[in-house]
């Protein structure tokens, strides 16, 4: 099913699309050298950057009367990701994420608050249509008014809520300073939380302190919007093979690797009308899991994104993700929820300051306290980073708090 519906893509793209014909021409690659599915390989990636040389509707497969939805993400640089939507697009996506919910035990009996953004970003109005087709009642919250948004969580019996992990962490400490115990003055019970990056250790913070079980949930605005999640067993993420196919490959050579080996995530969505994506380089990072999951889909999956490739720093030749400092972080019990990463360069050595927020418990107005909490944490993080980190201790509640995707990186070097 997979290998047919390639071949009628790469035969209508390189027919009907100047761009995609142009780029197989050069890779000196034509419809009919796709004979199985593994020829996929033969055709050239697309990137990011395509999608901003094309901008808006260059890469558009469809005229634009069958266009009926426009979705567009922020761009940190240059013009921004424009994807357009036909009827077919948004039934399809919405079936993924039927699919996924229903996966996680989400349906009729729930009442789903919707608490990631609505509009231009894709991903309120995505969990919206597919919490409605799984039956379930939606409170579509979008993001901020925090207190309103805990208030209609209680008198409304929600179950589950869909937002980012960051989002969900500062719900807590909301509800907390309000008086509200999650545990037992709501009806929270799972949390389908997503994108940005997020560590198996936050999960345990959010389960533990929340009491909420958090399923970790996966796509692009490039895709469609959120899309896949972890089923109820949370050993991976679920990726639908009539939807999309998926390869990893090492990041520096484009070589195609086994199940198993981690590199960067490529897809081919199957099913996409109106913008369709042939070997599109995500730049997230994980690897094709090839065990049988117990919950008896069979599916392909993969592992948790652990980071994006473009999201890594280089910090004097040593190779840093933002998770894996989060992930030393939450194993450290005086730390609390928020926490920023800073690069300078002075001269030519770069610098890397993490600052830090503590819990209330563990901010002393002592000098000395504070001088031994700060070497502790230096040496965990020279333990599991392998470089030397300065740590900036921060009182309670003082880092900014984040309603959209956290923003955890300020790199501040000219490279």
């Amino acid at each position: 099913m997979q290998y047919e519906s390639v071949k009628k893509l790469v035969s209508h793209l390189y027919e009907f699309n100047q761009f995609y014909h142009n780029r197989m021409k050069e890779a000196n690659v034509r419809p009919e050298d796709i004979q199985c599915l593994s020829d996929v390989s033969k055709l050239p990636f697309m990137y990011k950057q395509d999608l901003r040389d094309n901008y808006p509707t260059g890469l558009f497969t469809v005229p634009q009367k069958d266009v009926i939805r426009y979705h567009v993400s922020s761009g940190t640089t240059g013009k921004p990701t424009l994807v357009g939507y036909t009827n077919g697009d948004l039934d399809y996506w919405s079936e993924a994420l039927a699919r996924s919910l229903t996966s996680v035990g989400i349906g009729k009996d729930d009442t789903m608050q919707v608490s990631y953004g609505y509009g231009l970003f894709t991903g309120g109005l995505g969990l919206h249509y597919g919490a409605e087709r799984v039956g379930a009642t939606v409170l579509p919250s979008g993001t901020g008014s925090t207190e309103r948004q805990i208030e209609l969580m209680v008198d409304l019996g929600v179950t589950v809520i869909a937002c980012t992990p960051s989002y969900l962490i500062h719900i807590g400490e909301v509800a907390e300073k309000m008086g509200i115990d999650i545990r037992r003055d709501t009806k929270l019970r799972k949390a389908v939380v997503g994108a940005e990056p997020w560590t198996e250790s936050m999960r345990a913070h959010i389960e533990s302190s929340m009491g909420v079980k958090a399923y970790d949930i996966y796509g692009t605005s490039e895709m469609a919007g959120p899309m896949f999640t972890e089923c109820e067993e949370r050993k991976g993420i679920h990726m639908q093979s009539d939807m999309v196919y998926v390869e990893i490959i090492d990041p520096e050579t484009g070589e195609v690797l086994e199940p198993g080996q981690k590199g960067e995530m490529v897809v081919t969505m199957l099913k996409k009308e109106a913008f369709p994506l042939i070997r599109y380089r995500i730049k997230d990072l994980t690897c094709l899991l090839n065990d049988e999951c117990p919950c008896g889909r069979t599916s392909p999956r993969i592992e948790r994104i652990k980071g994006r490739s473009d999201d890594m720093l280089i910090i004097r030749g040593i190779n840093v993700f933002p998770s894996q400092v989060e992930h030393t972080l939450m194993q450290i019990p005086e730390v609390g929820n928020q926490y920023m990463i800073i690069v300078n360069r002075k001269g030519s050595l770069d610098e890397m300051i993490v600052q830090v927020e503590l819990k209330n418990e563990a901010f002393s107005d002592k000098m000395t306290d504070m001088m031994m909490l700060k070497s502790k944490i230096e040496a965990e993080m020279k333990k599991y980073l392998n470089i030397a980190v300065k740590v900036d201790l921060k009182e309670p509640e003082t880092l900014p708090r984040f309603e959209g995707k956290a923003k955890r990186v300020i790199d501040n070097r000219v490279l």
